[in-house]
C-alpha cells in the first residue's frame, strides 16, 4: 500500500517570496523530520492522541449525521450477540463456533491490511505467517500420508495460538489415506492439500487489497480539490544526484508508469495487482489522480490479490514442500542428461540425492530418542527467537503508524499557521 504520510500538497507553498514565510517553511519541515518517537517521544504521542481522537470523533458524526439505517442495524445486532452470549442454552456451541470462525477471519484480513500498509514499511506477513503456514501444512500431510489433519476450517496459526495438529503424532489421525510410492516423490497432491489452505490465502488476499484502498482515496481527494501527492511531486522532479543505483531505476520505472497512465485500465490494474511486484502502491495513487472508479479499481485489485496472485504463491509453496518441484527438476534431468554418455553415468547418484531429500520430507517420525530430544529443544530455542523477531516487527510496526499520524496532524496545523501568516502578510501590504 501506499505510504500513510501522503498528504495533499498545500497550495500555499508556491505562493509568496517573502523571506519570513521562506524561514517558516523550513522550520515546519525541520520540525517533521524531528518529529519522532526517538527525539521528540511525547509530542509525538501527544499528536498521535490528538490525531486519533480528531479521527474517530470526524467517523462517529458522520454515522450520526448519515447513518440511521447503520445505527438502527449495528445497535440491533449488538444486542442480539450480548443477548446469546449472556444467557445460557443450546446456542451456545453456536454461538462460539461462530467467535472462532470471526477471529480466524479478522486475524488473516488483518495480517493482509498489515502487509500492504507502509511504503516498504509493511509488515510481511506473507513470510511470517501465511507462507510458514501453507509450508507446515504441507510438510505435516507429507508425513502422514493424509490432509484431514484440522479439527475445523479456523484450525490454524493465530496469535499466541498453534494449530492443533503441529503437534500431534501422525497416528492420531490413522494410517495413511496417501502411501508412499517408490516411482514418484510426490505423495500427497496439490490439488488435495489446497483445499485446506486456500481460505486463509484467499482472506490474507482481501486483506492486502483492502489495504490498498486508503492512498487511492488520498489521491482522489487530492484529485478532486485539484492538488497533487506528495508522492507524485517528487516523481515530477528530477532526480537527485544522490540517489542510488536502485532508487534511480524505481523512480524511472515510476516515471515511465506515469506517462503511460492512459493505459489504466481494468485489465492493467488486474495485471499489476497479480503478480508480486514493489509498484503496485504507485498504481492506487494514479488510479485515484486519474480519476479511475473506485469499484473499476477495487475489482480488479481484489481479483488480482485475493484469487491470482494468492493461488499462485500458495501453489508455489506447496509444491516446494511436497516434492512436486523436485519431481520435475527430477525428471528434466533425466530428459536432458538421459541419452548424453558423460551424465547418464551420473544420473543414479543424483537421483538417489533427490530421493534422499524427499525423504525428509515424507518419512513420519519413529519412537523418541535422544536425538529428538535435542531436536526439540532447538526448537524451543528457534521459537523464541522467531517470537522475537516477530514482536520487534510488530513493533517498529506501531512506531511508524504513530509517527505518520502524528506527522500527518502537525502538518496540518502547520498549513494553518502558514495561512494565516499569508493572510496578515497580505493584509498589512495592501494597507
Amino acid at each position: 500500500m501506499g505510504s500513510s504520510q501522503a498528504a495533499v500538497t498545500s497550495p500555499l507553498s508556491s505562493e509568496g517570496d517573502d523571506p519570513l514565510i521562506s524561514e517558516l517553511r523550513k522550520k515546519h519541515q525541520l520540525e517533521l523530520e524531528n518529529l519522532t518517537l526517538i527525539m521528540q517521544p511525547s509530542r509525538t504521542l501527544k499528536f498521535f492522541v490528538f490525531a486519533t481522537v480528531q479521527n474517530l470523533k470526524k467517523s462517529l458524526l458522520y454515522i450520526l449525521r448519515k447513518g440511521g439505517c447503520f445505527k438502527v442495524l449495528s445497535i440491533l445486532i449488538a444486542a442480539l450477540g450480548l443477548i446469546l452470549m449472556a444467557v445460557d442454552g443450546p446456542h451456545e456451541k453456536h454461538v462460539q463456533e461462530f467467535l472462532c470462525y470471526a477471529r480466524f477471519g479478522l486475524w488473516w484480513v488483518a495480517l493482509g491490511v498489515a502487509s500492504s500498509i507502509g511504503l516498504g514499511s509493511g509488515l510481511h506477513t506473507f513470510v511470517l505467517y501465511l507462507g510458514p503456514h501453507i509450508a507446515l501444512f504441507t510438510i505435516k500431510s507429507m508425513q502422514c500420508g493424509r490432509v484431514d489433519l484440522k479439527i475445523a476450517p479456523y484450525d490454524t496459526i493465530q496469535l499466541k495460538k498453534r494449530p492443533s495438529w503441529l503437534e500431534k503424532d501422525c497416528l492420531e489421525f490413522g494410517p495413511p489415506l496417501y502411501p508412499s510410492s517408490p516411482s514418484s516423490l510426490v505423495r500427497v497432491p496439490v490439488s488435495r492439500i489446497l483445499p485446506q489452505v486456500q481460505l486463509e490465502a484467499v482472506l490474507w488476499g482481501i486483506g492486502t487489497a483492502l489495504g490498498e484502498l486508503p492512498p487511492y482515496f488520498i489521491s482522489r481527494a487530492a484529485h478532486l480539490s485539484g492538488g497533487k501527492l506528495e508522492a507524485m511531486e517528487e516523481l515530477d522532479a528530477a532526480s537527485s544526484k544522490e540517489d542510488g543505483c536502485v532508487s534511480s531505476s524505481l523512480k524511472q520505472i515510476k516515471r515511465w508508469l506515469v506517462s503511460h497512465s492512459q493505459h489504466l485500465n481494468f485489465f492493467t490494474i488486474l495485471v499489476l495487482a497479480s503478480v508480486p511486484n514493489p509498484l503496485f502502491d504507485l498504481a492506487g495513487i494514479m488510479c485515484g489522480q486519474f480519476g479511475i472508479p473506485f469499484w473499476k479499481f477495487f475489482l480488479a485489485t481484489l481479483t488480482g490479490k485475493a484469487i491470482i496472485k494468492a493461488h499462485i504463491q500458495t501453489v508455489f509453496i506447496i509444491s516446494v514442500c511436497n516434492n512436486q518441484l523436485l519431481e520435475l527438476v527430477e525428471n528434466k534431468l533425466i530428459w536432458i542428461f538421459g541419452e548424453v554418455p558423460a551424465f547418464s553415468v551420473m544420473l543414479p547418484d543424483i537421483i538417489a540425492k533427490l530421493h534422499m531429500v524427499k525423504e525428509k520430507f515424507s518419512v513420519p517420525a519413529s519412537a523418541p530418542d535422544p536425538s529428538i530430544v535435542k531436536g526439540k529443544q532447538w526448537n524451543l530455542s528457534f521459537t523464541t527467537i522467531w517470537n522475537t523477531f516477530i514482536w520487534l516487527m510488530l513493533m517498529n510496526f506501531a512506531v511508524k503508524i504513530v509517527q505518520s499520524t502524528a506527522q500527518k496532524y502537525l502538518k496540518k496545523q502547520q498549513e494553518l499557521e502558514l495561512t494565516d501568516r499569508l493572510s496578515r502578510s497580505t493584509r498589512s501590504s495592501a494597507d
